[in-house]
């Protein structure tokens, strides 16, 4: 290899390795997660083995035997050296040893038999039924609800209560508390009526926005593109200072004139107009207020790319149109959009995929709200993720839906390409050819 490929390898690598470790590990990571079940109570690197007592009515749909299960709820009580040692340090040493020395390893199939066999201490007799009860349960010898940290050592506690091998491979599979590779979560997404409400308000929500900002900065970018230079850059600059101020701040902004004190309401009082908060004050004001707030910010951004666009058309063409008898309408429609089909192609599969993953100006002013009716689907695999109201945050099923995500802006993408012809786009000029 030359010193020019080695120059150029090494001037590349730092964005090669940024490209591998923000882009392709993050979405390989997401395809990983999305395929298991993991989530607070499973944790992230492994988990131990409990069964409790809840458990007992899976067991047979699971395809326990009804034997062990009844060997699970009555697994008898049994003098050991650790139930003596419960028992002592709750009732005192003497009447441990004389336990011990009247019963030595002694078992008993039920609590009823513990009991006798308390009563029949003499040195220092439990004459209450409440404190033999209590102590009876000191020696019951029952893995529900103790933690086993390997597999060994729950399929040894369970061999113990006499429970054959061939339960106690579905036994172990039921108890263990970590995560596990399952298609689950595409089947809970198909089956949940959440989803189709998320998907739509997506539908919604990327429609609205998509034909308002993209609209609206062509419109903005024309507009000034036949102003005075001085007055277009002060126009422009304004108009791109939601697309530069902070989201929280913008969104504070829109709050402020919207809610039932604020400006929007304070402005119609006087007209009779009752004051409400115009933006969760019902699903349209929601809709109405989330496209205005994103479309301004895409309209900003689409208005810069489309003016730069326009500046770069030759000035000729202009001429020779008004010399032929153009005019204005007749010079967008013929001279200027036909040479926008790139840039409306990107602002529009830029715009598409980003409305599609981002959720901050929802999350700020609505989040959701009201009812989830603007609840999207980028932010509910947020909730179900990172933050629900549960407490339960679903690791497993919020990558599915980040995963969904990104299929859907690849199949997107194809088909934008597909319809603004990407080939003759980036193909030679003909006078090259």
């Amino acid at each position: 290899m030359n010193k020019q490929k080695l120059l150029g390898a090494a001037f590349i690598s730092p964005a090669l390795i940024a490209v591998i470790v923000f882009f392709l590990v993050p979405v390989i990571l997401t395809v990983v997660f999305s395929f298991t079940n993991m989530s607070t109570s499973t944790g992230i690197l492994g988990g131990e083995y409990q069964l409790t007592q809840s458990d007992l009515d899976d067991l047979s749909g699971a395809g326990v035997s009804d034997e062990a299960i009844t060997l699970l709820q009555g697994a008898g009580y049994a003098m050991t050296d650790e139930s003596l040692t419960a028992f002592e340090t709750e009732f005192g040493k003497t009447r441990a040893d004389e336990l011990a020395q009247k019963f030595p390893d002694a078992t008993f199939d039920s609590r009823r038999d513990m009991e006798r066999a308390l009563k029949e201490l003499r040195t220092d007799p439990l004459r209450s039924t409440r404190e033999r009860k209590a102590a009876a349960e000191l020696f019951r010898q029952s893995i529900l609800g103790q933690r086993y940290e390997t597999k060994d050592d729950f399929a040894n506690a369970v061999s113990a209560l006499n429970i054959s091998a061939a339960d106690t491979q579905p036994l172990t599979e039921v108890a263990y508390t970590g995560w596990t590779f399952t298609t689950q979560n595409f089947e809970l997404l198909w089956q949940l009526p959440a989803t189709w409400r998320y998907a739509i308000n997506t539908v919604i929500y990327v429609s609205l926005t998509l034909v308002f900002n993209v609209t609206l900065g062509l419109f903005l970018a024309l507009s000034t593109f036949f102003l005075p230079d001085r007055i277009a850059q002060t126009f422009r600059t304004i108009w791109f200072l939601p697309r530069i101020l902070p989201p929280v701040l913008y969104v504070m902004m829109w709050q402020w004139m919207t809610w039932d004190q604020g400006f929007i309401s304070s402005l119609l009082a006087p007209l009779g107009v009752d004051r409400i908060d115009w933006m969760r004050h019902s699903a349209v004001h929601g809709w109405t207020v989330l496209v205005l707030i994103n479309g301004f910010v895409g309209a900003s951004l689409g208005m810069i790319l489309f003016s730069s666009s326009l500046r770069a058309i030759p000035q000729t063409q202009f001429y020779a149109a008004q010399v032929d008898g153009a005019g204005r309408w007749q010079q967008i429609r013929y001279v200027i959009l036909p040479q926008m089909r790139w840039p409306i192609l990107f602002i529009t599969s830029y715009q598409t995929l980003s409305l599609l993953t981002s959720f901050e100006y929802i999350l700020l002013s609505t989040d959701g709200g009201p009812g989830r009716q603007t609840e999207v689907w980028a932010l509910a695999a947020y909730h179900t993720a990172l933050s629900n109201y549960g407490g339960n945050l679903e690791y497993g099923l919020g990558a599915a839906y980040a995963l969904a995500l990104v299929i859907i802006g690849i199949i997107l993408s194809a088909i934008y390409l597909r319809f603004f012809n990407f080939r003759e786009l980036v193909a030679k000029p003909r006078i090259e050819q």
